[in-house]
């Protein structure tokens, strides 16, 4: 078996989690965010922002969750359903999806939204959903059972080389930005695509850069891996041409379809999340207005700025 390669390593430092707002405060920057979202979706047109139209899908079912006065969950459905390159990833696996008619699929811990919605417009459908953050999962169950989708789900609090699944099960298997956080990246990938029948559609996605890099932070989120001697814990990858090829291309063979969606100028989406992770008043209501205005579709890897995310769609050969 090939060496994994060892990439240039980045180590990040950021604050803790902040603690509960001042419960004023908190309900300010609350009404701020339904007067306003409507105002930043509007002017994200005019940017050609990705996912806009798909936002109302999210509206819809804010206001299912309203009339079951589950009113955390509608707010963030109705004012702040993705953030940064969400926008784009949705966008692209949505549109991948929305002509299929799979009788089975299998989620690897994308965005909760992404496998719910899939499986909600595809009435007949049964979908195997794997995680194995213990402490989101229990989330994703309750909202699945809110929107009335729970008995066409089946839930694995598991890694994705554990899970108790049957090779060639599944004619379409989705991935949004997962991999990247696996340290066997390739072994995941392996694993999904035996799971795959011929025929069907591999769905992924991935942060990705000029040159290949990895970052480590000092928070373990998933609490998954554990921290070096300096405390920092293994966080993601980014993925160039020649990454992508040992890694991905090498088991599933080139991307039937691809596009890049980047940052326009370098550090951009760095000092994105450096605000998200510091400030509780982030105004999540303005993201697909500044997705817009500082992202933008590219052609090539090795022409970009800074970082993007590649999404890309692999049809296993018959």
């Amino acid at each position: 078996m090939q060496e994994p390669t060892q990439l240039p390593k980045t180590y990040l430092t950021f604050p803790p989690p902040y603690q509960r707002v001042p419960r004023a405060r908190r309900l300010v920057h609350t009404l701020a965010g339904l007067l306003l979202f409507p105002v930043y979706w509007l002017l994200a047109f005019a940017t050609s922002a990705p996912g806009l139209v798909l936002r109302l899908r999210f509206a819809r079912k804010g206001f299912v969750l309203l009339t079951k006065r589950d009113y955390v969950r509608a707010y963030g459905l109705l004012v702040a359903p993705l953030d940064s390159f969400r926008y784009f990833e949705f966008d692209f696996m949505w549109h991948a999806v929305k002509h299929l008619r799979p009788s089975a699929y299998l989620d690897v811990s994308s965005p909760r939204m992404l496998p719910l919605l899939i499986v909600d417009r595809n009435k007949t459908l049964v979908a195997d959903l794997i995680n194995p953050d213990k402490s989101d999962l229990p989330e994703t169950r309750s909202l699945a059972k809110t929107l009335k989708l729970s008995s066409r789900c089946r839930f694995h609090d598991s890694l994705i080389g554990d899970a108790p699944l049957k090779p060639e099960s599944f004619d379409l298997i989705t991935s949004m930005s997962v991999i990247e956080h696996i340290q066997d990246d390739a072994g995941a990938i392996r694993k999904m695509w035996d799971l795959l029948r011929p025929g069907g559609v591999l769905l992924l996605s991935v942060p990705c850069a000029a040159r290949a890099s990895e970052e480590h932070i000092n928070l373990n989120d998933y609490g998954l891996m554990g921290a070096d001697d300096q405390g920092f814990v293994f966080w993601q990858r980014y993925y160039d041409d020649s990454l992508l090829q040992q890694r991905i291309f090498s088991i599933t063979g080139q991307p039937r379809r691809s596009r890049i969606y980047a940052e326009n100028k370098a550090g951009n989406y760095s000092r994105n999340v450096e605000q998200k992770r510091a400030n509780p008043y982030y105004p999540y209501w303005r993201e697909p207005f500044m997705i817009g205005q500082e992202y933008a579709f590219q052609q090539r890897l090795c022409d970009l700025p800074g970082m993007a995310v590649i999404a890309m769609e692999f049809v296993k050969p018959e």
